[in-house]
């Protein structure tokens, strides 16, 4: 531990499945295991679902397991409200048996921090991964009315908080928007290629592809713009183009919904699922492809996914919106409108110039090593949490007596 930070006892509340080989865990994994790297006593609480991993210097808790409640999926849904409740309680009693001297909320658990914070007067950290009140509009749009009171919670959140961990350029605005003066500290993904181990399935040789290989990776949620991809390619294919797309990821149930609207495309030859795959070979996979796709369609926060797409050398296509412009520029990647003869076209340009996929690979590999790798991400966590705990009043582990 260096010597500039006192350690602490710090409660990392994570209201997702855990573990899970996807965008948000994999994000929480990172920031405990660096955390307890700098010498903090990490308790992570997070739902009953997912895989037990060993984590150094981290004590796993999880909510109880609710009846009924399996398969939570990634986005606002009822089951992770339920959770969100549980996690509630869960955390009260963890309060109540340990001394923390500081919590870590990630996503809507900045809620529940602030009501810890008012039982507790322990303060807390928001740790924004994407716009809550934007996400709820754009998941269920007939809550639109109730935006300006998401709005005006949201940024309650950020100004009762001790300080904001943004993931994107987006996310430090709305911060800075929301409490003039908070200590935010944007702290965007990595790279998640390094180390990842050569050999495995080869999906030429079990899908029989010919021709070139574009792929995505991810969930196959709406924003992800999959019904975009689709009809994109759609297109393309009608224009002469040739060519596979491959998607790794998705529950059964969205691989089927997608598996049939592909058929409804006479895509089924050449669109192909391959379900989840572990991300400890994702270098593996997406050294197999030409291109590489991220057609989102909505969200402010940049996915994970595209830190490792960038260090993996291979031309990287996303649509040219925030979510992918705060990273991306037309200097090292192909940027499309997105819309299906937006994305038909950028996928033409591409298919169709080999030589200019080779250089938006190697100029993007280039920017994922100078701004993107663990190094980077460490100085500035550990920047941030060392002046963040030197505010902190001294940490006194009698005082847990008076709160049981």
């Amino acid at each position: 531990m260096s010597g500039e930070v006192a350690r602490r006892t710090i409660l990392l509340l994570a209201p997702q499945p855990f573990f899970q080989n996807r965008g948000t865990p994999i994000a929480v994994r990172l920031l405990a295991e660096e955390l307890a790297r700098l010498g903090h006593d990490i308790h992570l609480l997070v739902f009953h679902e997912g895989e037990n991993v060993a984590l150094p210097g981290v004590t796993l808790h999880r909510i109880p397991a609710l009846p009924g409640i399996r398969d939570i999926p990634p986005s606002l849904s009822a089951k992770k409200v339920v959770c969100d409740v549980a996690m509630l309680f869960s955390a009260i009693r963890l309060m109540r048996r340990h001394h923390f001297d500081l919590v870590h909320a990630v996503e809507e658990a900045a809620f529940l921090a602030m009501a810890l914070r008012l039982m507790f007067t322990v303060p807390y950290v928001y740790d924004m991964d994407s716009s809550l009140a934007r996400q709820v509009v754009e998941k269920v749009p007939a809550l639109k009315f109730l935006g300006p009171v998401l709005r005006f919670c949201e940024k309650r959140a950020v100004a009762a908080s001790c300080g904001v961990v943004a993931v994107c350029q987006a996310l430090e605005d709305i911060a800075r928007a929301c409490a003039p003066g908070k200590p935010v500290l944007r702290l965007e993904d990595i790279s998640l290629l390094e180390g990842c181990p050569e050999g495995g399935e080869d999906l030429r040789r079990e899908l029989r592809l010919e021709g070139p290989m574009m792929l995505y990776v991810g969930n196959l949620e709406r924003y992800q713009g999959i019904d975009l991809l689709l009809d994109g390619f759609h297109l393309a294919r009608q224009r002469g183009c040739q060519g596979h797309v491959v998607l790794i990821g998705g529950t059964p149930a969205a691989i089927a919904f997608y598996r049939r609207r592909s058929v409804e495309l006479g895509l089924s030859d050449v669109v192909h699922f391959c379900g989840p795959r572990p991300v400890e070979l994702l270098g593996h996979y997406l050294r197999q492809a030409d291109i590489l796709l991220s057609p989102r369609i909505s969200g402010n926060n940049t996915p994970m996914k595209l830190y490792s797409y960038l260090d993996s050398g291979k031309a990287v296509l996303a649509t040219d919106l925030p979510t992918h412009t705060q990273v991306l520029s037309a200097d090292f990647a192909r940027l499309a409108p997105a819309t299906a003869e937006g994305m038909a076209e950028a996928m033409a340009d591409l298919l169709g110039d080999r030589q200019k996929c080779l250089e938006l690979g190697r100029r993007g590999r280039q920017v994922a090593r100078d701004n993107y790798s663990l190094d980077a991400y460490r100085q500035k966590l550990h920047g941030f949490y060392g002046h963040l705990v030197a505010t902190l009043p001294p940490s006194t582990p009698s005082s847990a007596k008076a709160r049981s």
